[in-house]
């Protein structure tokens, strides 16, 4: 039998690298495994951030990091969700909620209901029935209680400003015993017989030895790609937009619950508030705009004076394999998102998720790691269809950019959840999804796809029946988001004044 894996060697940058490290260390430590985190220079820019899906709490939970610490700390905010709207009302806004729409009437579904009222000429959007979102428009914080945990799902994710979380992750990371090393290079020491990384030179001079190594670099992939040559699937033909701009602007004075994405003929702008700033992120494609009218047009769209400017590239695609040899890629060294639907974090949380899943207890992992390419694989294609949606279906106008958007590849997966939709209002979920059902949904009505019928199984219920639950959950969500508090209240509550050294003294 070959010896126990103990050994994990990370390398890498910024949240990836300390994320990775730490989930590592917090979940395999019991069983012996011993962690080192080898910290690139840093790519980050002091406009970045990170709008996170609700799954991060999880992994927050898990590293016993304190909520009302890290908003603290990192100056960030709670995110119900995202609003999507076109410059000059060119076509109708709409909301992507972290939660449920509506709740079972008569033991069926209620988005199926909802249809069939919408196509008699009910004037109610469908996201009025999310007491997610009804919270979000009001600029309230949602807090869960045995009612609204029993009328359905509510969540929440993060604003956080890069820098400042990727410093606390760090942090958290060496105060849970993991061993930390900085290097401007890192060459692989390979086996010359099997191919496996078995120590990395950092700088010409140190050499850090592993039997397990985690690719965190970004998406030049310093191991995966660089080492062991794994190549790359281009999804240029899914996607328009091929440069991103970031920036700052001035906080609101009462932070929004939500991030906003602005679509303008170029592209699309979206602004992420935080207690101290407001973060901006544009998608753009340098075929039909160049970086100046790119500016000019986020700042029109934010319109407030944008600081410290950055352009980067944007280029999505995934690694064939996410692991090869003795070497898995997290993050985007693994795969490479669009910009849209702020899934980068989550990205790097699936990767982890799953390893941790088929961690390898000795030196043979044929099996661990042809099953983690799988899942990866699907998980990530899954990610990309509801990305890709985003784009195939909007109605932004007729700009090259848009235009260009709508005639973009989408997978044959996609085009067939598509036309389901389309048919009869159900949106088939496949294996390894990401997003639920109801995100699906709230995408596919919200860019003006109206399914052409509805399960006929909810004619049995009666019209004065629906008419009396439709009228009773709206009243429950106007009576619940009435009690909830204003979120900017909450986060001065609930995060105070401390003194957000904190974390690193150990309080």
């Amino acid at each position: 039998m070959s010896a126990p894996l103990t050994e994990v060697v990370v390398l890498g940058r910024d949240t990836p690298l300390w994320l990775a490290a730490s989930v590592i260390q917090a979940a395999l430590r019991p069983a012996g495994v011993r962690v080192t985190a080898v910290e690139l220079p840093s790519r980050l820019h002091p406009a970045d951030v990170y709008a996170s899906l609700p799954p991060l709490e999880a992994f927050h939970n898990l590293l016993q990091l304190d909520e009302a610490q890290l908003l603290r700390l990192t100056r960030g905010s709670f995110s119900l969700g995202q609003n999507f709207k076109a410059a000059a009302g060119a076509a109708p806004s709409f909301f992507h909620a972290y939660g449920s729409y509506g709740a079972a009437i008569d033991h069926k579904d209620f988005f199926a209901y909802w249809l069939k009222a919408h196509r008699l000429g009910l004037p109610v959007a469908l996201e009025d029935f999310s007491l997610t979102a009804a919270a979000a428009k009001q600029g309230r914080m949602l807090l869960p209680d045995e009612a609204t945990e029993k009328f359905g799902r509510t969540d929440y994710g993060y604003h956080l400003p890069a820098l400042s979380y990727a410093s606390v992750l760090k942090t958290l990371a060496i105060r849970h015993g993991v061993t930390a090393h900085q290097a401007e290079e890192a060459d692989a020491v390979l086996d010359p017989d099997s191919g496996d990384i078995l120590a990395l030179d950092l700088d010409g001079g140190r050499r850090i030895e592993g039997q397990f190594f985690i690719d965190a670099s970004g998406a030049e992939g310093r191991l995966i790609a660089g080492v062991l040559g794994v190549e790359r699937e281009d999804w240029r033909r899914h996607f328009v937009a091929d440069r991103t701009l970031v920036a700052r602007v001035a906080p609101f004075a009462a932070a929004p619950v939500y991030g906003e994405m602005r679509a303008w003929t170029g592209g699309w702008v979206g602004l992420f508030p935080t207690q101290a700033q407001t973060y901006v992120l544009q998608a753009y494609s340098s075929a039909y705009c160049d970086d100046p009218t790119a500016l000019a047009g986020a700042a029109k769209a934010a319109q407030l004076k944008l600081d410290a400017v950055a352009v980067r590239r944007s280029d999505p695609g995934r690694r064939l394999v996410a692991w090869e040899r003795n070497c898995v890629a997290v993050g985007e060294a693994a795969c490479a998102f669009d910009a849209v639907h702020a899934v980068e974090l989550h990205a790097v949380q699936l990767g982890l998720v799953h390893l941790l899943e088929l961690f390898p207890l000795g030196g043979e992992f044929a099996a661990e790691r042809t099953e983690y390419n799988r899942i990866t694989r699907s998980a990530f294609e899954r990610i990309r269809d509801f990305q890709s949606a985003f784009y195939v279906l909007n109605r932004y106008g007729n700009s090259d950019f848009w235009s260009a958007a709508r005639r973009a590849s989408a997978s044959p997966e996609l085009t067939h959840k598509i036309e389901t939709f389309r048919a009869r209002g159900e949106a088939t979920l496949l294996e390894d999804e990401t997003f639920l059902l109801d995100s699906w949904r709230a995408l596919f009505v919200g860019q003006g796809l109206i399914p052409e019928s509805h399960i006929p199984i909810i004619d049995q219920t009666s019209p004065d029946e629906v008419k009396r639950e439709f009228r009773r959950i709206l009243g429950f969500i106007k009576q619940q988001v009435l009690k909830q508090p204003p979120h900017q209240d909450y986060l001065d509550r609930f995060c105070g004044r401390e003194n957000a050294s904190e974390l690193a003294s150990g309080s």
